[in-house]
């Protein structure tokens, strides 16, 4: 008669890629903690014209037609999120940093901001953002 030998390890299950699963050694790592909220429209957008930006840019995609035809979109809602990239660089960075919304709907919404795009002077478009960004004063 053999005795069995026993191994005592810990593992754990990480995905790969795809839904593929992969046993690991050891303690599981911690999830990185999340910010309570969600992550506001506009910031999404505007890193998403980042994006659409860089992938014309690098040639993967010719063009914005090709984008809105990928994308299941009108030409006219690519332009209008392309439009974002016309901002300031600092304002584009102020809603990239956003703060993320808790509750309710998100304080500042792309319809306010397609004037301020439409301005191509960006000390204009940077007066016309303190006054959008700014938070209401109370009133009493």
């Amino acid at each position: 008669m053999t005795a069995g030998l026993t191994i005592q390890r810990q593992v754990h299950f990480r995905r790969g890629r795809g839904s593929r699963k992969v046993l690991a050694r050891g303690t599981p790592l911690e999830a990185p903690a999340v910010a309570p909220g969600r992550v506001p429209r506009i910031s999404r957008l505007m890193a998403l014209a980042i994006r659409f930006d860089h992938l014309i840019k690098s040639g993967q995609i010719t063009d914005q037609a090709d984008l809105a035809r990928l994308g299941h979109v009108t030409r006219a809602r690519i332009s209008q999120i392309m439009n974002l990239l016309n901002l300031a660089p600092d304002i584009q960075e102020a809603i990239l940093f956003l703060p993320c919304t808790l509750q309710g709907r998100d304080p500042l919404r792309e319809r306010m901001l397609r004037p301020i795009a439409a301005v191509l002077d960006w000390r204009k478009q940077r007066v016309m953002w303190k006054a959008i960004a700014a938070p209401p004063a109370p009133s009493g």
